[in-house]
């Protein structure tokens, strides 16, 4: 989490009764210890480019100049620090309600009494200490599984969720900006036959091999997902070598749809692209078919594309 190993706390008060034992039960805890005896002293030191890893305030620090106190001092060290944030344990005569919200809040971490023995409240640190790390660890693991979740394991590319997920936002971009926005679904003819012949794993690097190749062929606000599988879409806002696998060189065949997109709804652009896909398959193998759209009422996909495709063969 941090670069050192010794723990570094700091400890705002002015009070020499809570101070002297507190400060040498720390460091013989083997913490390292900063003292600061002014609010503006204590925000210095908890909004520095190396934060504590702890701080123990206490509600009767004084400050030089009015009005700072430990409620401002508390909001500033949030919006400077923000997710790099450290416990904060309040030193208090009562527990008072006003407290006890900031505790539900988060923006502090613990509330002891003045009173509170020394020793024990050494405990306390620890465990509030502890308890933040492990927040902070947690909260990795779920921006990691959130990533993850976005993603298809096989290839790394979108998993069809997200890629659709993502077309939705880019569709009302289109029809907020007025942009252009394209669509091409390519398909892997003959997939489950390759599968059968050269295993799940030699396919898996066949997949990696063709999403490598692709995405060297977008710009870097390009999306490449895994709509199926052996299905890829490509969304392009704003607008065949052989391959060798498991040792043999594997001639590819894969049908192509392009559609425009035109600010139209994504579930119909890509029902259109899909269609597209269809005739590119019944046509043969290296087919590229493309939707050219006018702009008509609400045509259906079949008379849409009954009047206004066109078939192009190419080899890939």
């Amino acid at each position: 989490m941090r670069a050192t190993t010794q723990p570094h706390f700091l400890v705002a008060s002015n009070d020499s009764a809570l101070l002297k034992p507190l400060e040498r039960s720390l460091c013989a805890f083997g913490a390292s210890v900063e003292i600061a005896t002014t609010a503006e002293a204590a925000l210095t030191a908890m909004t520095a480019s190396t934060a504590p890893y702890l701080a123990l305030l206490d509600v009767r620090l004084p400050c030089v100049t009015p009005p700072m106190d430990v409620g401002r001092l508390l909001a500033a060290t949030r919006a400077s620090k923000g997710d790099e944030s450290f416990p904060i344990v309040l030193v208090v005569d009562e527990i008072t309600d006003e407290w006890q919200v900031r505790l539900k809040e988060g923006v502090i971490h613990d509330l002891i009494l003045r009173s509170t023995d020394v020793s024990y409240l050494r405990v306390r640190l620890d465990i509030a200490l502890r308890n933040h790390l492990a927040l902070r660890e947690l909260e990795v693991l779920r921006e990691k599984v959130a990533v993850d979740i976005q993603k298809d394991p096989t290839t790394g590319v979108y998993s069809r969720d997200a890629i659709l997920s993502m077309l939705f936002r880019e569709t009302e971009r289109v029809q907020r900006m007025r942009t252009p926005l394209c669509l091409v679904l390519f398909r892997i003819n003959d997939f489950d036959l390759l599968n059968a012949n050269l295993g799940m794993d030699a396919c898996h690097i066949l997949l990696r091999e063709i999403v490598a190749r692709t995405t060297r062929l977008l710009r870097s606000y390009d999306l490449l997902g895994r709509a199926g599988n052996s299905e890829f879409l490509v969304v392009l806002p704003g607008c065949g070598t052989p391959i060798k696998v498991a040792g043999e060189e594997i001639q590819l065949s894969a049908g192509f749809a392009i559609d425009s997109s035109e600010g139209r709804s994504p579930v119909v652009a890509l029902h259109e692209a899909e269609l597209a896909l269809q005739q590119a398959r019944s046509t043969g193998p290296e087919t590229i078919q493309i939707v050219r759209t006018r702009r008509e009422p609400a045509p259906t996909p079949e008379a849409f594309l009954s009047h206004h495709s066109c078939e192009e063969k190419t080899s890939l």
